[in-house]
Order: C-alpha cells, then sequence, then structure tokens
C-alpha cells in the first residue's frame, strides 16, 4: 500500500500483538541538511516509536475529493490535459486582434460554439518558418494533449495546476544523487529525466526511444539521423534543424536539478545549462553545411557534507555541440555521436593527525646540570693543586 524510494533493502518488522500497522517516513523536512547523521533505527526500537508517534489514521477535510460536474454548458471552454508537464488548460485557436488583424493564439473554443477564423502572422523568412515555426504545423494545435469529457470544478482545476510532474517522478535521492539514479531536468517547470539518442538494430536513430542518463555513469551512443527530401535551397537549415532537434529529444533540457530531490518549484535547487552551439559556416566548401554531428554532455559534480555521509549533488553542465561540413548532395544520413561524462570536483579536507602530543621543554641532555657541577668540582681540584705546587716552590726559593 506504499512505495519505498530507497536502493537499500527494505524488510517487515513484526509487531507484538498481531496488529497491522504502517510506518510513515517523513519525506521533506527542513530541518535536516548535509551536516546532520542519519538516525539509525533498529528493528527493536519501532516498540518505542509505536508509544511515540502511534495514532489512528484519518482523511483531512481538505483531501475529500469533490464530485465532478456532470456536463459542459453551452459556451463553456473546453479543458484540455498536458499529461507530459501534468497542467490543466482550455483548447486555444487563434484569432484576429485589432484593425491590422494579427493573429491571438489566446483564445478558447467554446463548447457547442462552431465558428470559423482568419488572422495574418508576420514571418521574417517563410521557407525556414513553414518548417520549424510550430505556428504553422497544423498538428501542434492537437497533439501532445487530451481533452476532458466533462468540465471539473473550481477546486480540482486549481489543485491540478499546483500540481506538477515532479510527484510523478520518483527522486534520484535524499538530497544527494545515487548512482545509477536518473538526472533530473527540468523545460518550463516540468521535471523529466535526462536522455539522450539511441540507436535502432538497423543502426538509426531512434524517434522515440531514448537512454536515460544514469548519474556518475559515463555514456556514449552512436546512430544515424534519416533525412526525408526537401526544397534543395533550404537543404541545410533543415538538416541543422533536424539534428539539433534529434540530439535535444521531445523534452529539451533548460535547467539541470542539482540534488536528486529537488522540487520544482525551488529554483535555488536548480542550475541553468550552458548550450555551447557550433558556427554554421562552412569552411573551404561552397557545397558543404556545417552540421553538428556531435553533442558531449558534461556534467561536474562534488562530494558534500560529513565524510561519514557525503551527499552528491551537480555543480554545473554544459552541452557543446561540435560540427562537421557534409556535402549537400550526398547526404540523406547523418552520423550523430552523443557523450556524456560526469568529472568529480570534490576537494578533500587533510588528513587528521591524531591526537596533540604533549611536548616537555626539557634540555638536551638532562644531566648538563650534573655534568656542569662534576666539572666545575674538577676545575676548582686543580686549581688548589697548582696553587698548593706554586707555594711549595716559592717556599724552596725562598728558604734556599
Amino acid at each position: 500500500m506504499f512505495r519505498s524510494n530507497t536502493p537499500y533493502p527494505t524488510d517487515t518488522v513484526a509487531v507484538p500483538g498481531g496488529h497491522d500497522l504502517l510506518f510513515c517516513v517523513q519525506l521533506d523536512d527542513a530541518k535536516l541538511n548535509y551536516f546532520q547523521q542519519p538516525q539509525d533505527i533498529k528493528e527493536s526500537d519501532f516498540c518505542k516509536f509505536l508509544e511515540k508517534y502511534g495514532k489512528h489514521s484519518f482523511l483531512a477535510p481538505s483531501e475529500v475529493q469533490p464530485s465532478f460536474s456532470a456536463f459542459y454548458r453551452a459556451g463553456d471552454p473546453i479543458l484540455i490535459y498536458f499529461d507530459s508537464s501534468s497542467v490543466l488548460s482550455t483548447l486555444r485557436q487563434p484569432v484576429k486582434m485589432g484593425a491590422s488583424g494579427l493573429c491571438v493564439d489566446g483564445n478558447p473554443a467554446g463548447f457547442l460554439d462552431s465558428k470559423s477564423t482568419s488572422c495574418t502572422r508576420i514571418f521574417a523568412n517563410l521557407s525556414k518558418s513553414c518548417i520549424t515555426d510550430p505556428a504553422l504545423d497544423a498538428a501542434s494545435y492537437y497533439r501532445d494533449f487530451t481533452v476532458l469529457k466533462v468540465p471539473i470544478n473550481d477546486n480540482i482545476v486549481q489543485s491540478m495546476k499546483t500540481r506538477t510532474l515532479s510527484h510523478m517522478l520518483p527522486r534520484s535521492g535524499n538530497p544527494g544523487y545515487i548512482t545509477g539514479a536518473p538526472v533530473l531536468i527540468a523545460n518550463s517547470g516540468a521535471m523529466q529525466h535526462m536522455s539522450i539518442l539511441r540507436s535502432e538494430g538497423d543502426g538509426s536513430c531512434s524517434q522515440f526511444i531514448r537512454h536515460t542518463v544514469q548519474f556518475g555513469r559515463n555514456m556514449r551512443t552512436d546512430c544515424r539521423l534519416s533525412l526525408s527530401p526537401i526544397l534543395e535551397e533550404s537543404n541545410c537549415s533543415y538538416i541543422q534543424q533536424k539534428s539539433y532537434e534529434a540530439f535535444q529529444g521531445m523534452n529539451r533540457a533548460e535547467d539541470l536539478a542539482i540534488t536528486g530531490s529537488a522540487h520544482s518549484a525551488q529554483a535555488e535547487e536548480w542550475t541553468t545549462i550552458l548550450i555551447q552551439k557550433c558556427s554554421v559556416q562552412a569552411v573551404n566548401c561552397t557545397s558543404c553545411c556545417m552540421v553538428p554531428v556531435t553533442l558531449e554532455i558534461q556534467i561536474l559534480w562534488t562530494k558534500v557534507g560529513l565524510l561519514s555521509n557525503p551527499q552528491a549533488q551537480i555543480l554545473g553542465a554544459r552541452y557543446f555541440y561540435q560540427c562537421h561540413p557534409l556535402k549537400l548532395l550526398s547526404t540523406s544520413r547523418v552520423p550523430l555521436t552523443t557523450v556524456v561524462t560526469f568529472t568529480d570536483m570534490t576537494e578533500w579536507p587533510e588528513p587528521p593527525r591524531g591526537q596533540p602530543q604533549m611536548h616537555w621543554k626539557l634540555p638536551f641532555d638532562i644531566f648538563f646540570p650534573f655534568k656542569v657541577a662534576l666539572n666545575l668540582e674538577r676545575s676548582y681540584r686543580g686549581d688548589l693543586a697548582g696553587y698548593f705546587l706554586l707555594i711549595l716552590i716559592m717556599s724552596s726559593i725562598l728558604c734556599f
């Protein structure tokens, strides 16, 4: 009835009395940080925690699900739901605005309100916009979302709008990343797993299935991108665009989660991915096109916190594209390579030097005072003998 998001093994503990119990774990605790040692809980501690924290379960009134509306009314906006980003919105159609008749895309479609609209759009390069601009792609008006059969009340609408994909994705660590866990990215607030190109059985690049980037594990993939024929004058820009789209996938990465438990609403838990594209100018080739053929994803990470319980977090990342000139006439399958590298930037502290030792401030030779006294005594005796000998000599001289 519950999910354990941990890489460590779990076990069922039998509590005396034979009652069925559910031990809940608090997911988010503001008091915890990198520099606190987690408390070890043993099997013998469960009875103690049960007496202290045990209570009957309940359902808060705010958690009771309100009833759904039975049907649309004429003129009601038609609701749609983007499953990839967990966003509730309305079905919108372009409509002209003002005397110029320029298109505005925020016009909601009403239930049982049949109408036809027309408007004007301005394009700087129509041949290029025809391929790249979603406004000229009919599929962009009906794909990637589902239409709700019946409307829902305001409480459910607001609940689905504070809701994001971050609640659906399992954590990749708490707080630091776990080696092998998916790297988390975000695009306009919607969390996803970072992914790279994957090849099919024939070596071509898969359009739907991609490899998930796992934290701490370097990767390399190779495949060939198949291109469909298009007008010759826009061939180069078309190849460049398709290559970039293949590298990025459907979920283009903008931000990268610093920790494995990052929340999409917390901006400080994310870092912007640096994207460095290559020059599109071909060198010494008039009939060549500079096409991105290699994407190197460089991720820098470090360990922080206690030495006994270090936590891995990401410092930054860069998408580095490398281009290669290709002949336009002979370009139908473009080889693409993706490389992912993780670089450990941890700065470890100096190792401890042990307990401080007591240093006695003694002379180099502890017998030095005794030696000095002995030498003085010997010197004194020698002086007395010399004086006595001198007296004897002087006495003998005076006697003669």
